[in-house]
């Protein structure tokens, strides 16, 4: 059932049961809330304006039947039914208030329908009132009267709304071609609508998002992507690329400060599986919300039950948690802490729609101006408002990345890596990590003069932790491709920034570190350079807090690094452990690693396996509650440490024989 279709049985069901004083009141209280009623827009004033003087009306007549005492039977049902169409009206208010300015626009005809509908029921319903029963004053007849005339009469919309609709889609039409809009006509256009200020067009452009997500119009979707581009290209022209809110750029350049750690989340927007904030939270069968990754991980291990509360699900289907994620995004805004993606060599989530012409081109206009204003900007203000836009733009999607890598953003976001301001350090990085996950922007930044040099000093000197947790983000997104990869591991003070986040980060700052630096260690070649650095070392200190650390080890394991990490003190027990108490793709990486020591190392590292108490009972707990590859990780694990234990126990029996054979021997000497 819909949330309107529930509302409406909710509403029929209280003016059915409810005592004739308490739909007195609820009139009366109805009536004075929509006599109040702001117009959500310009356009709209005419339409709420006359629903205002209605109501306005209605309070005087509801003040009037709330003195009178009882209602006769007929005035009574009469009554209900105006609540319901009153309710309805109320209804059609917040309706409209919750939706975009544009979409109300392009809707316009459609929501003076409405109201058109309902005021024609509400004069059905005044004229039916059996007013000699109520006793009402003469002059509050005179006013019921005057009510029900005003609601009968309807007026034709005005052509100066008509004419706002008509030339905002003549604005699209003309975007089309490529003409690129005159200010003056879209700083009018966009007054006529109510969008005057940035944050007014930035809640448009995120409102607008939504209702293209959630198909809220279906009919006009293409004109409100459209749009969607117009007011971003207005928003830099008009506005100027506006000032960052402040959670932007709360950054202190004092370096205990920056030691700090994110607020933590409320509990509710914790995963119940990897208890991190959740990014993309999502229902399951039995009712629980998880984040998406760690629910789909929980899924392919092969499990089918619910992780919080245990029970088998009926399916395995997931349902985006829309109202918890606007919850978790409004907390990240209102406390600094980043929504973006984290992890940009991941591909992108297929969007809901495809952008259309109108849509790339304004795109590409927005692009080109706020490269062209980069270029030309000289003070630190404007320079860090320009690159906050580029950063939050490149985030919408692989064709406005196209378009600022093709606009020349790259070489000019370069040397901003070395800003002394760090709010402008910080969304320099960030733009260039959005950026980075267009593939064709990876070459650009690796051919941009000094741009992996940049990234070093951020990562070693960056303001701030986050700052150097993007730096080390982007180095992970260029190493994704394979030629790059090699380039980066041949580049020590690549691996040593990388090395020293590992060591010194902070946990998320530790973790994207931890992700290149498993990104680099899949190429053989890389893998001398980074264990020379200490690689095995850093991922070591880090088993602990970060299940990637244990990925680390056993991808150095695996391409040559399998004597550094035996030559660790420590280093088996601690991966024995981890085969115990990790989560399930830790234990998994646990398993292979100790695997692949076994199989370079020899037996010297089986039996420090075998030494650690209880491990045969972990790898048969292992073989049978794992992921499929775990499994067979712990099988082959298993086998080793049983022809190890065969082959012991055979010299231990050969060298008793010898012992006895010599004895024998002996006492035969000894006798002749």
């Amino acid at each position: 059932m819909s949330n309107s279709a529930r509302a409406s049985s909710c509403s029929s069901s209280y003016a059915s049961s409810a005592t004739d004083g308490e739909i007195l009141r609820s009139l009366h209280r109805l009536a004075r809330d929509l006599s109040g009623a702001e117009a959500p827009a310009p356009f709209l004033e005419t339409v709420f304006a006359a629903v205002s003087r209605r109501a306005k009306l209605l309070v005087a007549v509801f003040d009037d039947l709330m003195r009178c005492g009882r209602l006769t039977r007929s005035a009574s049902l009469c009554l209900r039914e105006v609540l319901l169409v009153l309710q309805r009206f109320k209804a059609v208010v917040a309706d409209c208030s919750a939706r975009s300015r544009m979409r109300l626009l392009l809707q316009l005809e459609e929501v003076e329908a409405r109201v058109r509908e309902l005021q024609h029921d509400l004069a059905t319903l005044l004229d039916l009132l059996p007013v000699p029963e109520l006793g009402l004053a003469d002059d509050v007849v005179d006013i019921l009267a005057l009510a029900s005339r005003q609601c009968r009469r309807s007026s034709p919309a005005p052509a100066a709304e008509n004419e706002l609709k008509a030339g905002v889609l003549a604005l699209i039409r003309e975007v089309e071609r490529e003409i690129v809009p005159e200010r003056e006509r879209l700083e009018g256009i966009l007054q006529e609508v109510g969008i005057n200020d940035p944050a007014c067009c930035s809640d448009e452009i995120e409102t607008l998002e939504r209702e293209i997500g959630d198909r809220m119009a279906e009919r006009w979707t293409s004109a409100m992507i459209a749009l969607v581009g117009l007011l971003r290209y207005a928003k830099c022209v008009l506005f100027s690329a506006a000032t960052p809110r402040p959670v932007d750029s709360k950054v202190d350049l004092d370096d205990d400060d920056d030691d700090a750690e994110p607020p933590a989340p409320p509990p509710d927007f914790r995963c119940p599986i990897s208890l991190d904030l959740m990014r993309d939270p999502v229902v399951s069968a039995s009712g629980q919300t998880y984040d998406r990754e760690s629910i789909t991980r929980w899924f392919g291990s092969g499990k089918s039950t619910c992780p919080k509360t245990g029970q088998v699900l009926a399916n395995l289907e997931l349902v985006p948690n829309k109202a918890l994620k606007n919850l978790i995004s409004r907390w990240c805004r209102e406390n600094g802490v980043t929504m973006e993606v984290s992890e940009p060599s991941k591909p992108e989530p297929t969007p809901v729609v495809t952008a259309n012409k109108a849509a790339l081109e304004a795109a590409r206009m927005t692009a080109s101006f706020l490269v062209k204003k980069l270029s030309v900007s000289f003070s630190p203000g404007a320079v860090n408002r320009v690159v906050h836009e580029i950063r939050q733009l490149a985030r919408s999607g692989n064709d406005t990345r196209a378009f600022f890598g093709e606009g020349g953003a790259v070489p000019l976001l370069v040397p901003l890596l070395l800003s002394d301001d760090t709010a402008t350090q910080l969304n320099a990085v960030t733009a260039l990590l959005n950026l980075s996950i267009l593939g064709a922007n990876k070459k650009r930044i690796m051919h941009a003069e000094g741009a992996v040099e940049a990234l070093c000093h951020v990562m070693g000197s960056g303001a701030t932790w986050r700052a150097k947790e993007n730096a080390a983000a982007t180095v992970l997104s260029l190493a994704a491709v394979h030629s790059y990869r090699r380039r980066l591991g041949r580049n020590q003070r690549v691996v040593e920034m990388v090395l020293l986040l590992v060591r010194t980060g902070p946990s998320s700052t530790k973790k994207d570190a931890l992700s290149a630096l498993l990104c680099l260690s899949g190429e053989r070649e890389n893998v001398g350079k980074l264990v020379e650095a200490g690689a095995a070392e850093a991922a070591l200190s880090a088993i602990s807090e970060e299940e990637i650390a244990v990925a680390v080890l056993a991808s150095l394991a695996k391409r040559g690094g399998a004597a550094a990490i035996v030559n660790i003190d420590g280093a088996v027990a601690r991966l024995v452990a981890e085969l115990r108490r990790g989560t399930d793709w830790s234990r998994e990486c646990a398993a292979a690693a100790l695997v692949l020591l076994c199989r370079r190392m020899g037996a010297g590292v089986v039996a420090q396996v075998m030494s650690v108490s209880g491990v045969e009972w972990t790898i048969w707990e292992l073989m049978a509650t794992g992921t499929n590859r775990a499994r067979r990780k712990a099988a082959s694990l298993g086998r080793a440490c049983r022809r190890w234990a065969a082959a012991t126990a055979a010299a231990a029996e050969e060298q008793t024989t010898e012992c006895l054979t010599s004895d024998v021997t002996l006492q035969a000497v000894a006798a002749s």
